[in-house]
């Protein structure tokens, strides 16, 4: 790092982004290569199904998750809508999903053929349990509340609105592997729980997704759809349940591999990621200047992104440029740091209720009897708190200079030393 009069330029900044996915040793090579040498590169070749990679990174998650049951399949948006469909829930249905998340998150609803009702998110960028409620309506079967950028969600009073009201939840931890709340894996709490492996997440295998739940029927059912509609290979997933029309959601040994090596990893990246935001947020906590993002529970936030709010959006654009310019990329809601796909503004489709076709639309189906309402500013909330915040990516690999020079930017920037 060099330094000019304005302060600490750095020379090699991190990146702008999720934690890094550079992370390969020699464990995912050998992992791969087990792979290719036993030429198994579908996980239902042979009689010896828990050799596979696919059921040993089930297995990795039952433990790590706590849970029944883990169903790998390729994708994260897979994993929601196998979920959402093991579920039956569908044509009709009306499913909860707050305003900002990856549109994903609403995509796989409407790929289960039902309808998302977009709620707003609070200081914590999660789910708001007050708009959740007062979203409910009798259409309603279900609710996604999404794990954003590694922050767990106030899921005591998630589900306790949810189970008030007959509701299924589907957790998305696509953003939050390795975080917890109250001391209950993510993932762990709700009727199921979705993962995601693709290249920016905390475990990586390029794609990949996983679904965990308590719940046998869930299981069974979402096991049929993700295999072609049935159970070929010996499984015994489909138990007493009839098979129902699916996708082929299967994910490849290879990609199996690489997120087995990675999975091993998450405990020590987490934690040193904690360790790494524990000493930011003391270094800036006293700012009066700026509000520091609520974590429902800091001690199961997976810490890769630190996030804090200016008194508005104003404020916020002039002390993001001023933080770049001091060597500290960070992001906004105007220079793409919260991402488009991110906001609901951005869902076009959803907004103007546009299906695959006239003739495959869940608002028009025959089934829907409600009356789901979107424009773009139906969530002031949101976009007052995503207006105001800014981002910083943080980084597992970063140093106790580089923690510093994060500290004393914001603070000179916010004029206090």
């Amino acid at each position: 790092m060099t330094t000019t009069n304005s302060g600490p330029v750095r020379t090699k900044p991190w990146d702008f982004g999720f934690i890094s996915t550079e992370e390969f040793s020699e464990l995912e090579k050998e992992y791969v290569m087990r792979v290719l040498d036993k030429k198994r590169v579908f996980r239902y070749t042979g009689k010896d199904i828990e050799n596979s990679e696919a059921f040993k990174l089930e297995d990795l998650y039952r433990q790590r998750v706590s849970t029944r049951h883990c169903l790998a399949v390729n994708s994260g948006t897979s994993a929601l809508i196998a979920a959402l469909v093991g579920a039956d829930i569908g044509p009709g249905d009306e499913v909860i999903v707050p305003g900002y998340t990856y549109i994903a998150t609403a995509a796989a609803v409407l790929a289960a053929r039902a309808v998302p009702v977009i709620v707003e998110v609070d200081d914590t960028l999660t789910m708001d349990p007050a708009s959740f409620e007062a979203a409910i309506t009798p259409h309603t079967k279900a609710v996604i509340p999404v794990h954003m950028r590694g922050v767990p969600c106030q899921m005591d009073e998630i589900m306790d609105i949810a189970r008030a009201h007959g509701l299924t939840v589907i957790e998305d931890v696509a953003q939050a592997n390795g975080g917890s709340y109250q001391g209950k894996p993510l993932g762990s709490m709700g009727d199921a729980g979705c993962f995601s492996f693709q290249q920016y997440k905390l475990v990586t295998a390029g794609e990949g997704g996983m679904v965990t739940t308590k719940n046998d029927r869930i299981y069974s059912r979402a096991s049929i759809y993700h295999d072609s509609a049935f159970v070929y290979w010996g499984t015994e997933r489909q138990q007493n349940y009839e098979a129902i029309p699916g996708e082929n959601y299967r994910l490849s040994e290879l990609n199996a591999a690489l997120a087995l090596a990675q999975s091993q990893r998450i405990d020590p990246i987490v934690a040193k990621l904690r360790e790494i935001k524990k000493a930011i947020v003391s270094g800036i906590a006293d700012i009066p200047s700026i509000q520091l993002q609520r974590i429902p529970d800091p001690e199961g936030d997976v810490s890769y992104s630190l996030v804090f709010y200016l008194h508005t959006a104003d404020d916020a654009q002039s002390f993001s440029s001023r933080l770049a310019a001091e060597g500290i990329p960070n992001g906004t809601i105007s220079n793409n740091g919260f991402a488009d796909r991110h906001i609901y503004t951005n869902w076009s489709y959803v907004l103007d209720k546009r299906g695959v076709s006239e003739h495959d639309n869940p608002w028009t189906c025959a089934s829907y009897k409600g009356n789901a309402q979107y424009s773009q500013d139906m969530c002031p909330n949101t976009l007052n708190w995503l207006g105001r915040a800014i981002a910083i990516a943080l980084h597992q690999r970063m140093t106790e200079e580089d923690v510093s020079d994060v500290v004393l930017a914001v603070r000179k920037v916010a004029g206090v030393q």
